[in-house]
């Protein structure tokens, strides 16, 4: 599993990189040391990195490889680095969401419940709409208690498809276009 840790200020390190996958191209970002940002188009909430940081690849071999790896249906759980910004509630709830093993789903409900607040479905739902590093901190993962696929800051097309790549149902060659 991966572990959050304490997010630092944007440094002059600061960088951002693309990278193309089946569910279309993501942005990535770092501080130059961990993973900040993993977008799957420009994040709804702040500025598009690639108006505020330089491009650089480098940083980002590792989660490239772990990213395809994953998307090849080789690789259940990524070992990178992370250093997501947000409040305290929000940095509980990534951390409960990274906790939601490959090819498993909960509810907005059950997620509440495991961050000690069971009656706050709604604030952590926000929370997990803000979550700023997709696809490796699973928000895609949660859904509505009737079984609905809730929302997703990705397009509910990209949950739908990464839902069905990790139980299986999908053939790893059908890309969203």
């Amino acid at each position: 599993m991966t572990v959050l840790t304490k997010p630092r200020p944007l440094a002059a390190s600061s960088c951002y990189s693309l990278h193309p996958s089946p569910i279309g191209e993501l942005i990535l970002t770092s501080d130059g040391k961990s993973l900040t940002g993993l977008y799957m188009r420009t994040p709804r909430h702040g500025d598009d990195p690639r108006s505020l940081l330089r491009h650089d690849d480098g940083p980002f071999q590792d989660v490239r490889r772990q990213l395809d790896e994953y998307f090849e249906g080789e690789r259940a759980a990524f070992d990178v680095p992370l250093s997501p910004t947000g409040t305290p509630f929000q940095r509980r709830v990534w951390e409960e969401l990274s906790r939601i093993p490959y090819g498993s789903t909960i509810s907005y409900a059950e997620l509440a419940r495991r961050v000690g607040n069971a009656g706050a479905s709604r604030a952590v739902g926000s929370a997990n709409g803000r979550n700023p590093i997709s696809i490796i901190v699973p928000c895609h993962r949660v859904i509505a208690s009737d079984g609905g696929l809730g929302g997703f800051g990705g397009g509910l097309e990209r949950k739908e498809w990464l839902l069905s790549m990790e139980s299986g149902v999908l053939r790893r060659s059908e890309i969203i276009q």
